[in-house]
């Protein structure tokens, strides 16, 4: 093991896909010649040139829409939005071609292609660019929506999701980029589909997913200290979703808080909610809790952005209202 930042495990990974698969190929807007606008894809073009990693012009409806062709026809497109909020533009291409390429071909045609980049709230980025996304990306069947939380599964899912038959959209935090985490030294891919226990309890479970892990822990920290011991679970992919791990930690701890950056209106979180509450109905002792951002466009101001912003104290919050404990 030795410590890597989150943007280091990515770079990691990319440059051991594109090492390994000559069909394996990166476009986007500055991942070249600029090293990446988050310099995800420092020093790829040097090592691999310039058909193997590819300046786009500002078109995300044209390079993705490329990147689709492309995997159709047998390459594993690595396409890099700048941010999510911009791949809204090329929503046509994503849910109406890749996503249904498969089905609609009657299984002749797939389409390998993974796209990524930075998803969420950085600081002061303000309404347009502070944006959570993978609700939107889960809803359509026949895409894999895949959110690391930690610099190891950021190398981890990556890899797998460049190996995968299908398209996979991955979603980073741009506040993640420079966090720092032990990833294991060689080859090693981390399932699609499978959830992590990263802090095992017995009193409350706590789900969350990307950037939202660490706000998790934070929290379990600061209840541990007042005697309630919470087990977390990260996600890490939102579609496939590991329901087995999820079910069998709530039944362990009998109470179920979820804690998503996002908004709290028809979110990831409503749906996890339903499948805990469906298979956990006669274990829990208080109803599923969810901890959210506030229903608000996310404000340009430090101190109002803190405030619409989940945290660590509203996780111990929610978990006391699940145990029903007094401040």
């Amino acid at each position: 093991m030795r410590e890597l930042t989150f943007r280091e495990a990515l770079n990691e990974a990319l440059d051991e896909e594109l090492a390994r698969d000559p069909n394996v190929f990166l476009m986007g807007e500055e991942v070249g010649a600029y090293d990446g606008a988050y310099k995800v894809s420092r020093g790829l073009l040097k090592k691999y040139g310039p058909k193997r990693v590819i300046d786009s012009p500002i078109s995300e409806l044209g390079f993705v829409g490329l990147g689709v062709g492309a995997a159709m026809m047998g390459l594993r497109p690595v396409i890099e939005v700048m941010t999510w909020n911009f791949a809204l533009l090329a929503l046509d291409q994503i849910a109406n071609t890749a996503a249904k390429m498969r089905y609609m071909s009657g299984g002749a045609l797939s389409c390998p292609i993974t796209i990524r980049g930075p998803n969420g709230a950085a600081h002061s980025l303000a309404a347009q660019h502070s944006q959570w996304f993978e609700p939107q990306y889960a809803y359509y069947p026949g895409l894999k929506v895949i959110v690391p939380g930690t610099p190891a599964d950021a190398k981890g899912l990556l890899k797998s999701a460049i190996r995968d038959p299908d398209p996979c959209i991955f979603m980073e935090s741009e506040l993640l980029y420079p966090t720092k985490g032990l990833v294991p030294e060689g080859e090693y891919l981390v399932p699609i589909g499978k959830a992590d226990i990263k802090r095992e309890g017995k009193d409350c479970t706590v789900v969350a997913w990307g950037r939202a892990l660490g706000i998790a822990l934070e929290g379990a920290e600061m209840l541990a200290k007042e005697g309630i011991d919470c087990e977390v679970v990260d996600l890490r992919t939102i579609r496939p979703l590991d329901e087995e791990t999820l079910v069998q930690s709530v039944r362990k701890t009998g109470a179920c808080v979820i804690l998503e950056e996002g908004w709290p209106y028809f979110n990831a979180g409503a749906q996890i909610s339903d499948i805990v509450q469906r298979a956990c109905f006669d274990i829990l002792d208080s109803p599923v809790i969810r901890v959210t951002g506030a229903d608000v466009p996310m404000p340009y101001s430090k101190a109002l952005e803190k405030l619409a912003r989940a945290s660590a104290e509203s996780v111990v919050a929610g978990v006391k209202v699940a145990l029903n404990v007094r401040s």
